[in-house]
C-alpha cells in the first residue's frame, strides 16, 4: 500500500513538472525576439518625437528631451482590412478635442503606419514649449481616434550616452536647445535601430546603429558632409530625415539636410566612435527644410518621396544613384539627382508608406486645419 502511494505521488509530481515544462516551452516559443526582453510597467516620457515601426507591432518612440529610444509592444498585430484607406479631416481639431484643449495647443510631431494593421500612430505634444505633455494617438482604419495608454505596457529603453546638454544656447531669436535635436529621425532595419541627431562632440552631427533588443548603447558615429549650397564642409548640421536604401548589394542611409543636400552613407561605416564623410549626391535647393522621406517602387523603378517646408513634395529619381558623382564644389541652385514636384500633394508635413501603392500624409489645408489622408503614390 505504501509502495502504491509513493508511486502515485511520484506520478502526480511528474505530471505537474511535465505540464510546467510544457507551459514554459510554449511561452518560450510564443515570446518573439522582438518582445522577449520587454518588461511590463508604466512608461514615462519627457517628450515625444520621431516614430518607426519594427516587426510584430513593436513601435520605436524617440524621446529627444530624455535622449532615449523606447521600444513598445503595441499588441496591434491583427491584419488590417484590405482596401480600407485612412482619411480623417481636421485631425488636429479632433486630437485637441480628445485631449481637452484647442487645436493651436497641439503639435503633431510624427506619423507612422503599422504595416500589419495599417492603423496610424501619431506622436503629439499637448502644449507648446518645454512644458508640453507627450501623447501617443492611434487612428484606426475606421477613422476613430484613441489615446494609447502608457500606464501598463511592455517596453524597453535605450539611453544615448553622449547627448547634448539640455539647455538654451545662443542669443535672442537664435536661441535653441540642442537636446531637442538629440534625435531627429529613426528607422528599423535588420535587427538595428538607426538614429540621426546631435551629440555633445565637436563633430556634433551623428548617426547610430543600435542593436535590438537593446543593451548598452555605444558612442555615435560622427558624420561630415560637403554642403554645396553653403560651399563648405559641415559637421554640426543634423540630418533632418533619412531612409534606408540599397545601392548595388550594399545597404546605405540616404540622408537629407536643411537647404537641401542629399547624402549617402554606407551602413557598414556606422561604427561607434568613428568619424566618416558622406557622399553628397544631390543639391535639391536651398531655403528649405526636409520634413519626411520614404522609398517606394513604381513601374519597375525606385523613387524617394520627400516632403519639404517650402519646396513641396519631391519625387526623386534614383536611376543613376550607383554611378552618381559626389558634389565637392559650391552649387548655386541644384545639382545631382533630379526630381519632380508632385503638384497635387500640397501642404504635406508628415508622410509614411501605407502599402505598396499608397502613402498616408498629414497635410495642411488653406483654412489651417490638418487632414490625415491616404493618397496613391505618384
Amino acid at each position: 500500500m505504501k509502495r502504491f502511494s509513493l508511486l502515485l505521488v511520484l506520478t502526480i509530481a511528474f505530471s505537474l513538472l511535465s505540464a510546467q515544462w510544457t507551459n514554459n516551452s510554449q511561452a518560450a516559443r510564443s515570446a518573439s525576439p522582438m518582445t522577449a526582453d520587454l518588461k511590463e510597467g508604466k512608461l514615462e516620457l519627457k517628450s515625444v518625437g520621431p516614430l518607426a515601426f519594427g516587426p510584430e507591432g513593436v513601435l520605436f518612440i524617440a524621446d529627444p528631451k530624455a535622449a532615449s529610444i523606447v521600444a513598445v509592444a503595441t499588441g496591434d498585430i491583427k491584419a488590417g482590412t484590405s482596401g480600407k484607406l485612412l482619411k480623417v479631416e481636421a485631425i488636429n481639431q479632433k486630437i485637441a478635442a480628445l485631449l481637452g484643449t484647442s487645436a493651436d495647443q497641439i503639435l503633431i510631431e510624427d506619423l507612422a503606419i503599422n504595416p500589419i494593421s495599417h492603423n496610424a500612430y501619431l506622436s503629439v505634444s499637448r502644449g507648446r514649449g518645454p512644458e508640453a505633455v507627450p501623447v501617443l494617438v492611434r487612428v484606426k482604419t475606421d477613422g476613430n481616434l484613441e489615446l494609447v495608454s502608457l500606464e501598463k505596457v511592455k517596453f524597453s529603453r535605450a539611453d544615448l550616452p553622449d547627448a547634448p546638454a539640455d539647455k538654451l544656447v545662443g542669443q535672442g531669436n537664435r536661441q535653441s536647445n540642442p537636446r531637442q535635436e538629440s534625435i531627429t529621425d529613426l528607422a528599423f532595419l535588420d535587427g538595428r535601430v538607426f538614429i540621426a541627431g546631435l551629440a555633445n562632440e565637436e563633430f556634433a552631427s551623428t548617426l547610430r546603429a543600435v542593436p535590438y533588443p537593446f543593451k548598452t548603447v555605444s558612442g555615435a558615429t560622427s558624420v561630415e558632409i560637403y554642403h554645396g549650397a553653403h560651399g563648405r564642409f559641415e559637421t554640426r548640421a543634423p540630418v533632418r530625415t533619412f531612409a534606408p536604401f540599397k545601392i548595388g548589394k550594399e545597404d546605405h542611409l540616404l540622408a537629407a539636410y536643411t537647404c537641401t543636400p542629399l547624402v549617402q552613407f554606407p551602413i557598414s561605416d556606422l561604427k561607434p566612435g568613428a568619424q566618416i564623410k558622406g557622399k553628397t549626391i544631390a543639391e535639391l535647393g536651398n531655403r528649405n527644410r526636409p520634413l519626411d522621406m520614404i522609398v517606394y517602387q513604381a513601374e519597375g523603378k525606385t523613387y524617394l518621396l520627400m516632403a519639404n517646408s517650402s519646396r513641396g513634395v519631391m519625387k526623386i529619381t534614383t536611376d543613376n544613384i550607383a554611378s552618381a558623382e559626389g558634389i565637392t564644389a559650391p552649387v548655386p541652385d541644384k545639382k545631382g539627382l533630379t526630381y519632380q514636384t508632385v503638384e497635387n500633394w500640397t501642404g504635406v508635413d508628415q508622410l509614411d508608406r501605407f502599402d505598396g501603392k499608397h502613402a498616408t500624409v498629414v497635410r495642411r489645408t488653406e483654412g489651417g486645419a490638418l487632414n490625415l489622408e491616404t493618397l496613391p503614390l505618384p
